[in-house]
Order: C-alpha cells, then sequence, then structure tokens
C-alpha cells in the first residue's frame, strides 16, 4: 500500500492527464509530488515555469480528483501569457 502523500501525487496526475487529452488546460501538467499544507490543506507542485503549484483543500469524504480538477482548472483560467487563448 502506498503512502498518503504517493497515493494522492497519483491521482492528481491522472486528473492532470485526463484535462490535457481533454484539452481543458493549455499545457501538460506533471504533478511531481502532493505536500501537505496543514490539516485537509495539499499543495500539488510542478515543475513548470508557468505553473509552479496548485493548492487543494479536501476532505478525505471528499473526492479528492474533483478537488483537484476544480482547483487546477481555476488557477489555469486566471493564467495570462501566450500559452492562453485570447478571449472571443
Amino acid at each position: 500500500m502506498l503512502p498518503l502523500l504517493d497515493e494522492l501525487t497519483l491521482q492528481a496526475q491522472s486528473v492532470l492527464d485526463d484535462l490535457w487529452t481533454k484539452q481543458l488546460i493549455p499545457f501538460q501538467l506533471i504533478a511531481h509530488k502532493v505536500e501537505s499544507l496543514g490539516p485537509e490543506e495539499y499543495a500539488i507542485r510542478f515543475h513548470d515555469s508557468r505553473l509552479h503549484s496548485v493548492d487543494v483543500s479536501w476532505k478525505q469524504e471528499e473526492s479528492f480528483k474533483d478537488k483537484v480538477r476544480a482547483a487546477v482548472l481555476d488557477r489555469v483560467g486566471r493564467l495570462t501569457g501566450p500559452f492562453k487563448s485570447a478571449p472571443n
């Protein structure tokens, strides 16, 4: 059995792969690790100059994947730069 943070890293990567495949994020991200920031607070760390990390609030009775999906889409939606399409 994997330690919790390793399992959360795998789940986060699964979400990132799905978002990339469905073209819901403008660049591919790799979850290098998930860190605990405190009770029910986690940071997903990326080695990417466009997005260094995403913070996720998660309670164990909730879906971690759903929380990651929402946090990544929210954070990427607030980015600006040449990698993002211009609004219509």
